[in-house]
């Protein structure tokens, strides 16, 4: 299959686009993540996440990702963002047919694989992309060692759990290999892990972080190697219906504070200006204990705006919960850290100052 081709699959197909009657319209987020969930497997409330099983791919979902970022320095003092993302797509539901039909190929799958890969400076940000089938010898996730690859993009972690685990990544502009290390409980977003994305409660996604992750490694950029060391942040999420058609996108932050707590926090926003928010957050400490913060207590404002081509995105915010006596202003460390792939959206390192200082990560969609 070429690359334009799963491309085109998996922008228009895959994320079910086909209602949308001019292709050269941009998309909503809630039209990429908001079809129904007729044939796909269901979030509940009542299903537990459980350990280790759910480090693994759920098939009968429609969509999943492996997320990590990481705010990294190298030996000279410089800092390093870096993002690496893998995506799982269903592309059909696994009724009987569909499984009939895909069993007289080994190289048919209705499971597709993306993964986004980026490095951003001071003064420089690149992105890179690659999409493939499901296949043990091309994309997947597999069991003992744990191993979520595309391709020679692979996350290793050890026999069925995550870490310690080294990722690897490499690209023409930029690559890296990282050791990873945690000996924290994981989090549960939301209600154990039930992360509701909706005022009404109508989508939600199964949810789990792990804000808690030392690094060291290298990379290669601008043609030069780096010895780096710093934190990382892993998110884990997987639903058949991330958001609904009348929500336009989202920005979410994962923010380590200088009292040694994280704080995730993301705002779902309207596709006009009257239509409300919705918030979610959790504050979190290395020995697992945490505290879900509710919309009405989050207070979140773009305070600059910078604009990439014909797009304008937040690149800094006032985010004040007084509950947690939190007023913070994050700033983007490159302004310019556009994510320019098969669907475009500002990702980049952020840092922190106010009643607290620290370093986290910023994610802006549907702009």
């Amino acid at each position: 299959m070429s690359t334009k081709m799963i491309v085109s699959l998996g922008v228009w197909a895959t994320l079910s686009l086909t209602a949308c009657s001019k292709p050269s319209t941009t998309p909503s987020m809630g039209e990429l993540l908001g079809d129904s969930v007729d044939g796909y497997t269901e979030v509940s409330n009542s299903r537990a996440i459980t350990f280790p099983q759910d480090h693994q791919a759920h098939d009968d979902f429609r969509q999943e990702w492996w997320y990590l970022t990481a705010n990294l320095t190298t030996k000279q003092g410089e800092q390093i963002g870096l993002q690496w993302t893998q995506f799982r797509i269903a592309l059909s539901p696994d009724t009987p047919d569909v499984t009939s039909l895909l069993s007289e190929s080994n190289w048919s799958s209705n499971q597709i694989y993306m993964t986004h890969a980026a490095i951003t400076s001071k003064t420089l940000h690149f992105a890179e992309e690659r999409w493939s089938r499901s296949h043990p010898k091309l994309a997947g996730v597999t069991p003992k060692p744990l191993t979520i690859k595309i391709d020679d993009w692979q996350w290793t972690g050890t026999d069925n759990e995550l870490f310690p685990a080294t990722l690897n990544v490499n690209s023409e502009k930029f690559s890296y290999r990282l050791a990873l290390q945690t000996n924290a409980p994981y989090q549960l977003q939301g209600q154990r892990g039930y992360s509701i994305k909706s005022a009404d409660g109508s989508v939600a996604s199964h949810y789990y972080s792990q804000p808690f992750i030392n690094v060291s490694g290298t990379i290669h950029l601008a043609g030069i190697e780096h010895e780096v060391e710093g934190n990382a942040w892993l998110d884990r999420e997987w639903s058949s219906q991330f958001l609904n058609k009348s929500q336009a996108g989202w920005d979410w932050f994962a923010i380590r504070l200088d009292d040694g707590s994280t704080l995730m926090l993301f705002q779902l926003r309207g596709q006009t200006e009257d239509e409300a928010s919705f918030y979610s957050g959790r504050r979190m400490y290395a020995d697992g204990s945490g505290r879900n913060i509710a919309s009405s207590e989050i207070q979140l404002e773009a305070v600059d705006w910078h604009k990439i081509e014909s797009q304008r995105y937040p690149i800094a915010w006032r985010i004040a919960i007084p509950s947690e006596h939190i007023e913070i202003r994050t700033q983007a460390l490159n302004s310019n850290a556009k994510v320019p792939l098969s669907i475009s959206y500002w990702e980049g390192p952020i840092s922190i100052s106010g009643s607290h200082k620290g370093q986290g990560y910023m994610e802006l969609t549907g702009y």
